[in-house]
């Protein structure tokens, strides 16, 4: 009763702040690494102090509190995603065109070994249900699927397009933004079968995927500025709510029922959950060009967003080249 008490009264606060046109959210923290080379991925660590953040060919680890350098896994090749497990004490870094997965002892940082993958192994997560750490490869638009305990790899997931972001129900589905496809693809996670295919009309295109457990709401941000809310049990779009351009990368906050969306643009969408079926646009945060990630911190409620200054972008690139001493990691909270 106490903690739904405390929700309330934020979210009472939080709509009477926005109602007066007045920012809930504010930029507290700025954290620079002098290191160079491109971005993409990070991942907070909720139980420790530890936030991974890719760059280049490696992961920077700082503390999240004060931004001071804790270690460098250094790659092979480009970095893109950081999945965690805890359980085993081991760490997993995709290396995009290496198609391979470094793995990592996450009390040394010390490398482990490496697991073949399909082509770019992008995206990376560990589903806490099958107990497995899957990836999503997109050159081969596929899924690669590992077993920890012996980092092995035990099932390829084909599908119809390029796959950006997976998440868990944690009750044995798996959920992937099919980009080329603008659809929700649904795995089994007992099968690692294709069981249901979810267009994500009105939206066009998919990249960041969020997920409310509780309320089994899953959160699409999609290219044509805006983040779907479907029903993660029969895949119904509830609404469609605007974000700034650029929209990426997606997240939930568990305690605040607050999702986000990292626009490329340099705003980040908050938007909050009412109730299952009621969400509303609460406001477009500030933040910087280049901010098109995120991870939240499920036991403080911040949450990171990388970006950088960038060179002019040359004809056919696909994102401008950051310029090198300017990647920073930037700390939202509340105020």
């Amino acid at each position: 009763m106490k903690k739904a008490h405390f929700l309330l009264v934020v979210l009472a606060v939080g709509l009477n702040c926005f109602s007066q046109n007045k920012s809930v959210y504010h930029i507290s923290r700025v954290f620079s690494i002098t290191s160079s080379g491109g971005y993409d991925y990070l991942t907070v660590d909720s139980s420790s102090e530890k936030i991974y953040i890719s760059h280049g060919s490696q992961v920077n680890i700082l503390n999240k509190n004060t931004g001071d350098s804790i270690g460098v896994i250094k790659t092979q090749k480009d970095v893109h995603g950081i999945a965690l497990v805890h359980a085993l004490g081991k760490g997993y870094i995709s290396n995009g065109t290496l198609n391979k997965v470094l793995v990592f002892d996450l009390a040394t940082n010390k490398t482990l070994g490496y697991v073949p993958t399909g082509k770019f192994a992008d995206g990376i997560f560990y589903d806490d249900f099958s107990k497995k750490v899957v990836t999503c490869n997109g050159m081969s638009k596929n899924m690669t699927v590992i077993d920890p305990n012996t980092d092995t790899v035990v099932a390829t997931i084909q599908l119809t397009g390029w796959p950006e972001t997976a998440v868990s129900d944690g009750r044995g589905k798996i959920y992937v933004n099919n980009a080329e496809k603008a659809e929700v693809d649904v795995i089994d996670a007992r099968t690692f079968k294709i069981i249901l295919n979810w267009a994500n009309a009105p939206g066009t295109g998919a990249s960041g995927l969020a997920i409310d457990r509780q309320t089994m709401r899953l959160f699409a941000t999609c290219e044509n500025k805006s983040m779907i809310v479907m029903d993660a049990t029969d895949g119904k779009i509830i609404t469609s709510l605007p974000t700034g351009d650029g929209a990426d990368g997606a997240a939930f906050d568990n305690g605040l029922k607050t999702a986000y969306s990292s626009n490329g643009e340099g705003t980040l969408t908050v938007i909050k959950e009412l109730s299952p079926d009621k969400f509303v646009l609460a406001e477009n945060v500030v933040t910087k060009p280049g901010a098109r990630t995120i991870t939240v911190d499920q036991s403080t409620h911040k949450i990171y967003l990388p970006s950088a200054s960038f060179k002019p972008a040359s004809k056919g690139s696909f994102r401008p080249e950051v310029i090198p001493g300017t990647f920073q990691i930037l700390t939202v909270e509340m105020n």
